[in-house]
This record gives structure tokens, C-alpha cells and sequence, in this order.
């Protein structure tokens, strides 16, 4: 052999070794990291916590939550979807919300009453109603105040109508625009929860739903809590009967339908500590009210927060492919904090979820995960991560071993599933 040759044979050899060490090193990096596609880091926090299972609840669904962090308390069938009778008017009262915050429309405009709105949601239907004359125009503000205040489907009905032109294509409106807000079990046929197989949500989104009403629009909120309203020379008391069951509650609705049975939102606020509870599926109306203070007296004696993460603190690191670092830091915008009760040893475990390996490059602020916290055997809360660093595109050593090491990772988890097949 020429000493020519020499050089290009022995950068070969270098070359086969290198591979075999990163072949070496990606079937160990298989092992480790299992999937590859979500890494999870536990941080397990000694709670307090007593046994939920003295709190007895007669409603088919339920659910009680923090509305600071979002901490489920407690929880029932919260998942199972149902009639929600008068709370869709939360969904409807919440888009309305959205368009005059961003002034796509103004407390001042006036929608017309319709023969339909008028007839099958105002006096002549025989529910909840604020009595608007047939075409005449209301007011946005004064269709909001009828809607909340009175539960009134004529101020449904109209306000759907004069927004989207129909009441079918605002419904439509109103199950994208939840989705958009994370209720992912939700769906709506009109704007008012009158008896409809279409309208169908779980107690965790109506309860998501009141959260995301209350921390967004303060000032709209206020609405829940005004004990009157008068239109067309009619005064009405607030239909929402927590209202005047439980000193510091201060929102949300109430409703029923035949299929569905009796409902209620209902927020309380006491010492700075503000509770959301949802029932539903109850036979009779007082027993929703009863149900409700139930679990409000419950939580608030029971439960404090507990601080996890502060805001922007650095909960973990994701895997970053092809990146000038193999990782990236993730943060919560906000802090994580559970409620857990005051007297107990429960365990709680947090947990990382992302799809990864992220690709780079990867700029600081890019919503890539969650954390979630347990407490016990259920999920008390869940909060977006966001990375907080600028990662660029690696060196092409770099990005070779990352695609080498993704490569025998893929061969890896084919071979188990064969195994376990």
C-alpha cells in the first residue's frame, strides 16, 4: 500500500469506530429514555391531605376546583359529557366577552329581536326570560344583563343571532371557539342550553370554562353577581340560587332540562381563596344547591395552597434534536401551585409531558409541554411549559449523532413492540 493511501485508510477506520460507538451509545440512550418521544421527570412533594372518600356527594357529576391554580379538589364522573341546561350560556356570555375586549364590538350596539327569539325564548315559551318585545333592538349590555341575570333565551337567542346571523352557525361558532380554550368535551347546538342532544358538556369544562370567565374578565364578571335587573318594566331577582344559599358566593348559572336534569356553576370567594364548583344531573333543584355548598364548605375548610414552581422557574429540560445543546429549560409563565388539605400525608406527583425530541432551532417563549401534579391517584393540575433559552443548529457531528441515535432508538422500540406482540 502507498503511503497515498495511508492517511484515507486510516480516517475510514476512525470513521467505523466513531459509528460504532454512537451505535453503542444510541442503543444505551434507547434504554434509558424508553419512548423518546416524551420525557418525564417525577418530583414527588409530601402534601397534606385527609381522605376524600368521607365526602359524600349524591350528584351523578361533580367537580370543585381552585380558581387561582386550578387545583381539582374533588371530583366525580367529571369527565362524563351531559345536558348542560342554562350553563352553554356561560359559553355564549364568554364569546361575547371576547369580542368587545377585542373591540369587535361595543357595549352600544343594538341587535333586533327576532319573531323566533321571541317566541321560542321569551314570554310566550314559558322559561327564563327577560321579556324583550318582539323586534325591538336591545342593546348589547342590556342583552348581557338579561342573559346572565335574568338566564333569559331570548337574550341568547338574540345575541347568537345578531352576531352570526343564525343561532346554528353562532352554536358552531361557540364549540370551536372552546376548543380554542381547551374544552375538549364540549359541543353546542344553540346559544341558550335549551333541550338539544347536540349541547353536551362535562362538569371539568363548564368548571374550565367559569375559571377562564372569572381570571379574564373581571369586570364582565361583576354581572353574575347584580341581584336585579329590570327590562320592560319588569324587576327580576338573580336566577342563579346560590346566590342568596351562600354568603360569599358571587356567580356563575343555573339551569335544567328534561334530559339532562338540574344543574349549577356556582364561585365563592372567601379569605382570598376562591373556589368553582359544578354539579349536575340532580332530580330536584333545591338538591343542586345543597350539593353545592356541600363541597364549597368542604373545600374551604379543608384545603390551602401549596406553592410548587414559582413563575418562570425552571421545572425540567426537554431533549432537543440536532441543536447546539442537547437540551432545553422549561418554565411555567405562571406559578404551579396545588391545593392540598391542611391535615394529611398525601403523596404529590409532578410530571413533564412533551412530543420530542424538539427540533432545532428552538427560540425562547415556544409553548412545547405541560406539567401536570397529582395529588393521590388524580390529576390536580395542569399548566403549559414554555422554553426559556435560544437553542441554534448544531454542528453536523452534532446533528449526525442525534439522527444515528434517533435511528437505533426507532429500531429499539420496533424491536419491543415485536417482543411484546
Amino acid at each position: 500500500m502507498t503511503p497515498f493511501n495511508r492517511p484515507a485508510l486510516l480516517r475510514r477506520r476512525i470513521a467505523h469506530r466513531a459509528l460504532g460507538a454512537l451505535l453503542v451509545l444510541a442503543f444505551v440512550a434507547g434504554l434509558v429514555c424508553g419512548n423518546g418521544r416524551s420525557l418525564a421527570a417525577n418530583n414527588s412533594v409530601q402534601g397534606a391531605k385527609k381522605d376524600e372518600a368521607g365526602l359524600e356527594i349524591d350528584a351523578p357529576t361533580a367537580i370543585l376546583v381552585d380558581a387561582t391554580s386550578g387545583s381539582v379538589l374533588f371530583e366525580k364522573n367529571a369527565d362524563q359529557p351531559a345536558a348542560p341546561s342554562s350553563m352553554v350560556k356561560l359559553a355564549t356570555a364568554e364569546f361575547v366577552f371576547d369580542l368587545l375586549k377585542k373591540g369587535e364590538i361595543k357595549p352600544t350596539d343594538s341587535y333586533a329581536v327576532s319573531e323566533n327569539a321571541w317566541r321560542h325564548g321569551g314570554a310566550p315559551a314559558g322559561g327564563p326570560t327577560m321579556f324583550a318585545a318582539i323586534h325591538s333592538r336591545i342593546g348589547v349590555e342590556d342583552l348581557l344583563r338579561g342573559l346572565i341575570i335574568d338566564n333569559g333565551n331570548d337574550a341568547a337567542m338574540t345575541l347568537a343571532e345578531g352576531i352570526a346571523g343564525n343561532e346554528r352557525e353562532f352554536a358552531a361558532m361557540l364549540t370551536k371557539r372552546t376548543r380554542d380554550l381547551g374544552l375538549t368535551n364540549s359541543t353546542f347546538a344553540n346559544a341558550s342550553g335549551l333541550g338539544d342532544p347536540g349541547n353536551r358538556m362535562t362538569v371539568r369544562d363548564i368548571a374550565h370554562l367559569a375559571r377562564h370567565i372569572i381570571l379574564t374578565y373581571p369586570d364582565f364578571y361583576k354581572l353574575y353577581n347584580e341581584r336585579e335587573f329590570i327590562w320592560n318594566k319588569i324587576r327580576q331577582q338573580n336566577r342563579n340560587p346560590l346566590l342568596n344559599a351562600f354568603a360569599s358566593a358571587d356567580g356563575l348559572s343555573a339551569g335544567s332540562t328534561k334530559d339532562g336534569g338540574y344543574g349549577m356553576a356556582g364561585s365563592a370567594i372567601e379569605n382570598g381563596q376562591r373556589l368553582i364548583v359544578v354539579v349536575n344531573g340532580l332530580e330536584d333543584p333545591d338538591d343542586r344547591v345543597t350539593e353545592a355548598k356541600k363541597l364549597l364548605e368542604w373545600g374551604f375548610r379543608n384545603f390551602e395552597i401549596r406553592n410548587l414552581f414559582a413563575a418562570d422557574q425552571v421545572i425540567g429540560r426537554a431533549k432537543v434534536f440536532g441543536g447546539s445543546s442537547g437540551s432545553v429549560a422549561l418554565a411555567s409563565r405562571e406559578p404551579v401551585g396545588v391545593m392540598v388539605q391542611r391535615n394529611g400525608n398525601d403523596k404529590l406527583l409532578a410530571r413533564i409531558s412533551y412530543e420530542g425530541p424538539l427540533r432545532a432551532p428552538i427560540e425562547p417563549g415556544r409553548q412545547v409541554g405541560v406539567v401536570r401534579v397529582w395529588r393521590g391517584g388524580n390529576l390536580a393540575v395542569e399548566a403549559p411549559l414554555y422554553t426559556t433559552e435560544q437553542i441554534g443548529v448544531g454542528s453536523t457531528l452534532r446533528r449526525a449523532f442525534d439522527g444515528v441515535s434517533e435511528l437505533m432508538i426507532g429500531f429499539f422500540r420496533s424491536g419491543m413492540a415485536k417482543l411484546k406482540s
